[in-house]
């Protein structure tokens, strides 16, 4: 029985592919047709990032630290119960991600034209209906042999959008089994802040639009209206919630998660420090290729403005008892270590590996895909060991249909994350969560 399972997995696995192969076909044939403002836009490409050297300008992009007190995190714990961790949570996997192959069609015209993705899945409509898709990271982030203990995981950031008033902008993630790549399964955990002294916690407010786990850290970007740029969740801290219901943190008889079986606290964040032109980070990613690894951020801006995004890199700490957190000086405060411009508007996703940069931009308003370009820093990159450069210095984009159009990426990408044990790239669009090769990324850009 176990052989003829195996062989049954196989052939889905080829059937799996070859759909994956035609809807990449059916794709290009619809992006043919892509309107005249995305070609205009991306025609001669953005050339190289443009690095920020005056004091003025890095200087606003520090950060500081702020950590919840550990009296509060044990008040929490001590009215909630024990925290536990991601297995506990993987256990609960209760739902089934759907492959691409049943996938509806247009959750499949999401996908990239080019380069294609190699794995697809689709999430299901009865409990994503109402919330707005965000960032995405995996134990690949973690720990960089790829797992977390035992566990492959995934982690996928969504933020309410419809419903009551009062839910609106609530933050949650999907824990993702991915054990099993043929079979992924799921639970929710909704995301917090502890208030009045770890006595009672709050729904974070935010569209998770970046989200980085590190070492045993998870942090979020942060839009809830005060200065914080990014909150920090401790993996290690996941609590149990004890009452169902729509409700948010203490009520009668114990503990509520907005009818998730799991909560996490946030344990820290880190507070904007420069003036009212400091730049939010609304998406993040993580570069292993630096030492020591450092978060990779970018800011949003508008798909029609005059300006690009400004895209950074903070270090992440080496000191004793700061694991997965950022490399603070003695005043607590997170300073940039790179800074960059890119000519890309309307930036989306931002991934660094090996001085490259590749930033997505999403489809317009009349677009059927937006854009991914690959960029170069001009620092320390040859041949960076993915492929030849792009006919315009270091950048370049896929080309697709019978005009060589660089719509050829998903319609929204919110955030990329590279599983360097693997060497995939993994990203959501919609309902549609994909992988695929970076090294895929480099060949089809020109």
């Amino acid at each position: 029985m176990r052989q003829r399972g195996r062989h049954r997995r196989r052939r889905r696995g080829r059937a799996l592919r070859a759909f994956l192969s035609g809807t990449a076909l059916a794709l290009t044939a619809a992006a043919t047709v892509i309107s005249a403002s995305q070609a205009t836009v991306t025609h001669d490409g953005p050339g190289d990032l443009k690095p920020l050297t005056a004091a003025s300008e890095v200087a606003g992009l520090r950060l500081t630290e702020n950590m919840v007190p550990q009296a509060s995190l044990d008040r929490l714990a001590a009215g909630m119960g024990r925290p536990v961790g991601v297995s506990a949570v993987l256990d609960g996997a209760d739902r089934t991600l759907r492959d691409a192959i049943d996938c509806s069609p247009a959750e499949r015209r999401a996908l990239p034209v080019s380069p294609t993705a190699t794995r697809a899945y689709c999430w299901n409509t009865d409990d994503t209906a109402g919330w707005r898709p965000g960032a995405v990271t995996t134990s690949g982030d973690a720990d960089d042999d790829g797992v977390w203990g035992s566990n492959r995981v995934i982690l996928s950031g969504w933020s309410r959008s419809g419903g009551a008033a009062a839910d609106r902008g609530l933050a949650r993630v999907g824990f993702v089994d991915a054990a099993d790549l043929g079979h992924l399964s799921y639970t929710w955990a909704l995301l917090a802040v502890p208030v009045d002294g770890g006595r009672d916690y709050r729904g974070l407010v935010s569209h998770v639009s970046g989200m980085v786990w590190y070492q045993d850290k998870l942090l979020v970007t942060a839009d809830d209206g005060d200065r914080s740029a990014l909150y920090v969740y401790d993996m290690n801290r996941v609590q149990r919630a004890t009452v169902a219901g729509d409700a948010v943190g203490r009520v009668p008889g114990g503990w509520s998660a907005h009818g998730y079986g799991f909560v996490l606290p946030a344990v820290g964040s880190y507070e904007l420090s420069g003036g009212s032109g400091a730049p939010r980070p609304s998406t993040v990613s993580l570069d292993r290729s630096t030492a020591p690894d450092s978060l990779v951020a970018g800011e949003w801006t508008l798909d029609d403005g005059d300006r690009g995004a400004r895209l950074w890199r903070y270090p992440f700490s080496t000191a004793p008892g700061h694991a997965g957190l950022l490399a603070t000086g003695a005043n607590g405060r997170v300073t940039a270590s790179e800074a960059y411009t890119t000519k890309v508007t309307g930036v989306h996703g931002v991934l660094s590996y090996d001085a490259r940069w590749y930033v997505t931009r999403a489809a317009g308003p009349h677009d059927t895909h937006g854009t991914l370009w690959r960029q170069s820093s001009g620092e320390g990159e040859a041949d960076g060991g993915h492929g030849a450069g792009g006919a315009n210095g270091g950048s370049g984009a896929a080309v697709c249909g019978a005009a060589d159009r660089h719509g050829c990426w998903s319609t929204q990408t919110e955030s990329l994350s590279y599983w360097a044990a693997t060497g995939e790239v993994w990203a959501q669009s919609g309902r549609a969560l994909f992988a695929l090769p970076l090294a895929s990324i480099d060949r089809t850009s020109r």
